[in-house]
């Protein structure tokens, strides 16, 4: 854009013209492209601060590093009932999940599996809770999420969305509010109904209210969010917990997070900050009340799908999952209408083993726990329960074996739940029952890869 001149030569008026032009025209072209840069490097959707709400850090990238882990999950179970037609059109759904796991960073799942027309969630936020026990948020933790970019994301039937990440510094056993808002109806919601966790609804659009004072309703089911993944420094990995209604918690506390996953991710939290030589993993709960290994529940898709129907998208593809630990089987023997096979079972186990190997994970299986007293209790079903930990404390079914069984047996009745541990349904553990299936686990069981050849 200049012109060369010999040295001494004179510029005539016409030429003064020329060069200034020439200047005017690379500033404007210089600006512009600051400009664009600038627009191109914030972060922000198009059209994002257009109506004025609060928008810190929607889709920044994260400024530190560390690895992304699973700080919360949960297994999606079925269409809720009530909202086959209308979904919850119209309503906010603050979901409240409590982290294992600390980080900068953070990015949601939300799941359609079981809705039969596209989830149109037109805004979404995550929050820091301002307290236990309460909607209310804490205003400065207040993020608006976005999916690629956009803060509206279509979610056909049967599928699920990841959004983009958000710059929010996640506490180490935190609640946090996770809140979408659909605005059209989209058939089934996508479920979990035994959370042992209080959420809760508001008619319109509340995503980004910080009081709390719109959600007047409370549910004790989780909705459409099935992940919540960290940027942490914390840990380098994470553990899936998967099972039924045992790990599920069913009968623990609500709202206390006294279920054993969490109990487990506590002592490997506090091991490691006593110095021990551990795997610095998070725990997160694939559980499902009802769940059996090998029979999948009613509908297409099936709800309360099988164990080895699920384990692909529960366990395995799970945020950076090195190790699953599998309590399964005591379903298949009480709600089977003939007498269970105890050799299927096993057999059913060696198969998500085999398929954890195959992805160098590391699959610690537990003994099945007692339930004389319980309904459908038989001598014959007992007999069943016997065999299929005769043949996992043998070894030839997990990498390593956490035996339930023997922790919370009643040593003078090993067909029943010691007393102090039975919630009182005889299956259940109490919550003091849930804190001794993870006291007994032994961590070190966690290091290493599946090598196992069985």
């Amino acid at each position: 854009m200049t012109r060369r001149h010999d040295a001494g030569a004179g510029v005539s008026p016409a030429g003064h013209g020329v060069v200034l032009g020439a200047l005017v025209a690379l500033v404007i072209a210089l600006s512009a492209t600051i400009y664009v840069t600038v627009a191109a490097g914030d972060g922000l959707p198009r059209g994002a601060l257009s109506d004025n709400r609060p928008h810190r850090n929607s889709s920044a990238a994260p400024a530190s590093t560390g690895s992304w882990v699973g700080a919360w999950a949960t297994a999606p179970v079925g269409g809720e009932p009530g909202t086959e037609t209308e979904g919850l059109a119209g309503r906010s759904v603050r979901n409240v999940v409590h982290a294992a796991v600390g980080g900068t960073s953070a990015r949601i799942t939300l799941s359609n599996l079981y809705g039969q027309s596209p989830l149109i969630i037109a805004h979404a936020s995550l929050a820091l809770a301002a307290g236990d026990g309460t909607p209310a948020a804490d205003a400065e933790s207040m993020r608006r999420l976005s999916f690629d970019g956009s803060a509206r994301v279509v979610i056909p039937a049967g599928g699920q969305a990841v959004s983009d990440a958000v710059r929010v510094n996640v506490p180490r056993g935190g609640d946090i509010l996770v809140t979408t808002y659909s605005p059209t109806p989209s058939g089934p919601v996508t479920y979990h109904p035994r959370a042992r966790q209080i959420s809760y609804v508001a008619d319109g659009d509340r995503t980004e209210d910080a009081t709390g004072e719109p959600y007047t309703r409370q549910t004790p089911y989780w909705r459409y969010l099935t992940a919540l993944d960290v940027l942490s420094n914390e840990a380098d990995g994470t553990v899936v917990a998967f099972g039924d209604s045992l790990t599920d918690g069913v009968t623990s506390t609500v709202g206390a997070n006294r279920r054993w996953p969490d109990v487990l991710a506590g002592r490997l939290r506090t091991a490691l900050e006593d110095g021990r030589q551990l795997p610095r993993y998070s725990v997160v709960n694939e559980g499902i009340s009802g769940n059996q290994l090998l029979a999948d529940g009613l509908g297409r898709p099936a709800e309360n799908q099988s164990g080895l129907g699920r384990f692909g998208r529960d366990a395995l593809s799970r945020t950076d999952v090195r190790a699953v630990v599998i309590d399964l089987g005591i379903n298949d023997i009480l709600r089977n209408p003939k007498l269970a096979d105890p050799d299927r079972i096993t057999a059913g186990l060696r198969t998500l083993v085999r398929q954890a190997h195959a992805r160098g994970l590391t699959a610690v299986g537990a003994t099945l726990m007692p339930f004389e007293g319980r309904r459908g209790y038989t001598p014959a079903r007992e007999a069943v329960r016997q065999e299929v930990n005769a043949q996992i404390r043998a070894g030839g079914v997990y990498d390593a074996v956490v035996d339930f069984d023997k922790a919370l047996r009643d040593p003078y009745d090993p067909r029943r739940l010691r007393p102090e541990y039975d919630s009182g349904d005889h299956l259940h553990p109490s919550d003091l029952g849930f804190a001794k299936m993870a006291e007994i686990f032994d961590l070190n069981l966690l290091k290493g890869a599946g090598q196992a050849q069985l």
